[in-house]
């Protein structure tokens, strides 16, 4: 009985600790390329890629073995931080779901991106303006880059690519196996490739949570963000706006009631008495009564004023200045 107890106690006890394990780095990483669907191929495999193959499903979908893309992130990070100046490794994408991520990786890790179709002779044509010879080229799909691809094995750069089950592999020196179609798959291969360089360069601390999300480098769709903006942006007042009228409602049945006053009826003004209206008012111009002009006044002679010189005026009152 004893026995019975101590082992069903053991048994809840390595429940719990299986339930409260924290799970590794890699552990984590794995889940999220399930969630992300890195693990689905096509239903054709390239004769070099089914050292990658985990099974093929009933419906003929081949499986990737997720444990081998992990390690090959990691080779391919370890290769991207051997370069000394991040400008010289060049990530490019012409597929339109891996564009953003691109741009997304190449800011986080200096790196110098190309999100669009690639310019034959940017790699060996020396005349051309937008000519580089990078040290390392990353590529997000060997089969729609295949002309970058042709033009860094002219020019020996080494070239690492997101390869499916159906992706050709040659000219690829590091192929890391995952799903290459997917607009989330590809921003989260994305995501962890960046975070494994920054963790190598000692950016981020290993054990440390980067503080990025991976919705970043997902794809997003011009028509969708534009009507997010738009649902987000605040409406406007209407300053300009009528208000409705909302006293009262119209009816068929009008009454009396509704058009009474409520302005109290004036008394009338009595009559004034005694009052002759027929007498000359006075002259009446357009209306309006002129008053009578003011008589004359009386001219009153002008008297001038004395200066000083007249010789009739008697100067011996007058008091000295200090001028004579």
């Amino acid at each position: 009985m004893c026995q019975g107890w101590f082992w069903a106690f053991v048994v809840e006890v390595a429940v719990f600790m299986a339930a409260t394990r924290v799970l590794s780095q890699r552990e984590q990483d794995i889940q999220m390329m399930l969630a992300a669907d890195v693990h689905l191929g096509t239903k054709n495999c390239d004769f070099q890629m089914e050292r990658y193959v985990y099974k093929r499903r009933p419906d003929g979908i081949f499986i990737i073995n997720l444990g081998k893309t992990w390690e090959k992130l990691q080779l391919a990070a370890r290769v991207i931080v051997a370069i000394e100046n991040p400008q010289d490794i060049i990530v490019q994408s012409a597929r339109p779901y891996g564009q953003r991520a691109v741009l997304k990786f190449a800011q986080y890790t200096s790196a110098h991106p190309i999100a669009g179709r690639h310019t034959p002779g940017t790699f060996t044509n020396q005349l051309q303006t937008s000519f580089s010879e990078p040290r390392l080229l990353i590529l997000t799909d060997p089969r729609t880059d295949h002309q970058p691809i042709k033009e860094s094995a002219l020019g020996n750069i080494p070239t690492i690519a997101f390869c499916d089950t159906d992706s050709p592999m040659r000219y690829v020196d590091i192929g890391i196996p995952a799903n290459n179609k997917g607009k989330l798959s590809i921003g989260c291969l994305y995501w962890l490739l960046a975070r494994m360089v920054l963790q190598m360069r000692g950016t981020i601390a290993p054990g440390r949570k980067w503080e990025v999300m991976v919705d970043l480098f997902f794809y997003r769709d011009p028509e969708e963000a534009k009507e997010q903006e738009e649902t987000e942006a605040p409406v406007a007042p209407e300053f300009g706006a009528v208000p409705e009228y909302t006293g009262m409602v119209p009816t068929d049945n009008w009454t009396t009631q509704q058009w009474t006053s409520d302005i109290p009826a004036t008394t009338a003004i009595p009559a004034v008495t005694g009052a002759d209206w027929t007498a000359d008012q006075g002259v009446v111009a357009d209306g309006w009564d002129m008053a009578a002009a003011p008589p004359p006044a009386a001219e009153i002679p002008a008297v001038a004023a004395p200066t000083g010189w007249d010789p009739a005026v008697d100067t011996a009152h007058i008091a000295p200045s200090g001028w004579d």
